[in-house]
């Protein structure tokens, strides 16, 4: 059962039901969650929050809503939640340049994403993002690659490839799925490859240890051509993971 904001419970809900901005932002400032699930939100009141949101400048993304369910899913985001993500794509991005490509790849950054033809509108925040140019270079230009850190749900087929980075504090899960065709209308993600990081912390020296090997993304499904000279499909190796899972325990 929801917990309703305007109560005095004093447990740390998962979800909670919308009574009023004030009360909601009141849950978001005691919570010890990364992120909040709250139902019973219209448009208006998305809109309501939305505004108040720019002028306290809270660190919040919505991630997820809904105005058939009326649910809202919130992060609340911190220097952990940032490094999970940012800092792959910025590797990634790297080697984008490594290649000569750096011109012909679009930063997107974390722009909400809607769908419209269902019986309700959705939408969601992405984390990082960025697409081929020219082909994704336009307004409103879905990405081709979105990296989530803990939570996606796939809206649209037009996004490729799905890079998911999970921490629970004693590991990290990276997972990468790929779009494909469900049905000749829907495209759904399909797990590729998960790699595992753990940190020992029993030697003198810490380590980390990288479990299934190196993480690739397909140069073809992110730049929707074939490669050229000089270039290929991009990977982070087990150095480059190791390097990754150090900055992000750095922010524990």
């Amino acid at each position: 059962m929801p917990t309703s904001i305007g109560s005095k419970q004093g447990d740390d809900p998962s979800t909670v039901r919308f009574t009023n901005v004030q009360d909601l932002f009141n849950v978001m400032d005691r919570t010890t969650r990364d992120s909040l699930t709250v139902i019973n939100v219209s448009l208006d009141r998305l809109t309501e929050i939305d505004h108040i949101l720019e002028e306290e400048r809270r660190k919040l993304r919505f991630r997820y809503f809904d105005t058939k369910s009326r649910i809202l899913i919130i992060t609340i985001t911190t220097t952990l939640h940032e490094e999970l993500h940012k800092r792959l794509y910025n590797k990634l991005v790297g080697q984008i340049r490594d290649m000569g490509l750096k011109k012909s790849w679009r930063d997107i950054g974390s722009p909400t994403l809607s769908v419209q033809g269902y019986a309700g509108r959705r939408g969601k925040e992405g984390d990082s993002s960025g697409g081929p140019k020219p082909e994704r270079a336009g307004k409103g230009a879905w990405p081709i690659l979105v990296i989530e850190a803990g939570w996606f749900s796939m809206l649209n087929h037009e996004v490729k490839i799905i890079l998911l980075a999970k921490f629970d504090g004693t590991t990290i899960l990276l997972e990468k799925a790929t779009t494909t065709r469900h049905s000749l209308q829907h495209q759904e993600p399909m797990l590729r490859q998960a790699v595992t990081i753990t940190r020992d912390t029993t030697t003198d020296s810490i380590s980390y240890h990288v479990i299934n090997g190196t993480l690739g993304l397909s140069f073809r499904l992110l730049f929707l051509r074939d490669p050229g000279p000089g270039e290929g499909n991009l990977a982070f190796g087990v150095q480059e993971l190791e390097e990754y899972a150090e900055d992000v325990w750095a922010q524990v």
